[in-house]
Formats: structure tokens, C-alpha cells, sequence
């Protein structure tokens, strides 16, 4: 079940319509009173939640869900005013897997939601990482700088964790986006910018492990893993 909490009548019909006629099961809640109400009797899979809400914002109701034990590791689509770089930021400080901007086209929201429940429900690589202050290890979904533990999101976990597995080789946005996000890079994006600079923020000293390679994309470190 996706549980889709946005007050816009209009895009909350259509992309409950676009779910259902994929074969997903959907439900749609204009206010964040309706939507706890569902939550206490049958949480979904994955949440497309909107920022700006009546009641309660989004990212009141992101910080919520992270917080609970039961909800923490829930899958979280934020969507964000196009072009507002501070929500989105906001949004994956507190917790967010993705967003996507308004407006979007339903075939690219659909690729983003089938990418993340594949991919949130996949077992991760048993490997551990270890470069400078840095340790990853996958099977634990644990990340520490120094010895102190790191929280993510998945797709900044999974980001780096895409950095670490090939050492010193240099990621393009596209090939970031394809393997993380499960969908082709076309035209201008900033998703995998904004979840860079987040992740470097989170990871403090270490952050300066992630190297930008300029007109090119992205790596960590300078040998093999």
C-alpha cells in the first residue's frame, strides 16, 4: 500500500489514479489528521508526502515518522515546490529517501517509487568499508566517522555505499542516478548534487573523502576497495 498525503485535490485524484492503474495499491489523505488516522491501523509500504500541508507541515511529519522505531526505516518521497532548493535540502536533512519537484511528470514518479521499494527491500552487500575516519557497513546499515555513528537516509546510505564499492573511480550524475535511483539522467538535474552536499555535511570531517571531479561527477578515495 502507498499512502499519499498532498491537500491539492487535483494532483492527489491523478497520481492515486496513475497508482491504481498500475496495479499498486493506493490511498490518498488531503489532511495529516486523516493520514495518522490510516497510519495506526494499517502503515504502507512507502509515503509520498507533500511540504506544505493544512494541520501540519511535511517535514514535521517526516521528523515524526523518523523518530519512531516502527516508521524510521519507512520509504519517504518528498514532493517539493519546483525550485524551492531549501525544502529539498530541509526535507533530506530530516529523513526523506527522494523528492521530486512540482510539477512531475507521472512516469518518472512511478520509475522513483519502483526504484526505491526495489531497492529498500533488497538485503545489503555484507562488506564493510573502512577509508580514514570513515567505516560503512552495509549489512548493519551502519555508518561511523571516528567511532561516532552517522545517520543517513537510504539513498544518501546508498550513495555512498556506491562510492566506497569502486574506490577511486569517478561516477557521472547519470550513472548515479541510473544505479541509485533506477532511472536515465535527462536534462538538467540537481538530485544528485543536493543528496552530495547533504551527505558530505552529515558525514563532518569525513566529508571530505567525496571528491568532485570537475564536469565529470563524483569519487571517493584513490585505489581499490
Amino acid at each position: 500500500m502507498i499512502y499519499l498525503l498532498e491537500d491539492d485535490d487535483s494532483i492527489r485524484e491523478l497520481v492515486i489514479y496513475t497508482l491504481t492503474s498500475q496495479g499498486m495499491e493506493a490511498a490518498g489523505f488531503s489532511h495529516p489528521s486523516e493520514f495518522w488516522e490510516a497510519m495506526r491501523s494499517a502503515p504502507p509500504s512507502l509515503l509520498l508526502l507533500d511540504i506544505m500541508l493544512p494541520e501540519e507541515d511535511g517535514i514535521h511529519i517526516l521528523k515524526k515518522l523518523r523518530s519512531s522505531p516502527s516508521t524510521k526505516r519507512l520509504p519517504i518521497i518528498m514532493l517539493t515546490a519546483k525550485g524551492s532548493e531549501y525544502d529539498t535540502v530541509l526535507g533530506l536533512d530530516s529523513g526523506a529517501d527522494d523528492y521530486i519537484p512540482k510539477p512531475f511528470r507521472m512516469m518518472e514518479l512511478l520509475s522513483r517509487i519502483r526504484a526505491l521499494l526495489r531497492r529498500s527491500s533488497e538485503e545489503p552487500s555484507p562488506t564493510e568499508y573502512r577509508l580514514g575516519k570513515l567505516m560503512v557497513n552495509p549489512q548493519k546499515h551502519v555508518v561511523q566517522v571516528d567511532g561516532q555513528d552517522v545517520v543517513l537516509t537510504l539513498k544518501e546510505f546508498e550513495l555512498l555505499c556506491l562510492l566506497l564499492s569502486q574506490q577511486g573511480t569517478v561516477f557521472t550524475r547519470s550513472q548515479i542516478l541510473s544505479q541509485i535511483w533506477g532511472y536515465d539522467f535527462s536534462g538538467e538535474s540537481r538530485t544528485v548534487d543536493v543528496h552530495i552536499r547533504t551527505l558530505r555535511q552529515k558525514l563532518g570531517p569525513a566529508g571530505e573523502l567525496i571528491e568532485t571531479v570537475r564536469g565529470i561527477g563524483y569519487k571517493i578515495g584513490g585505489g581499490n576497495p
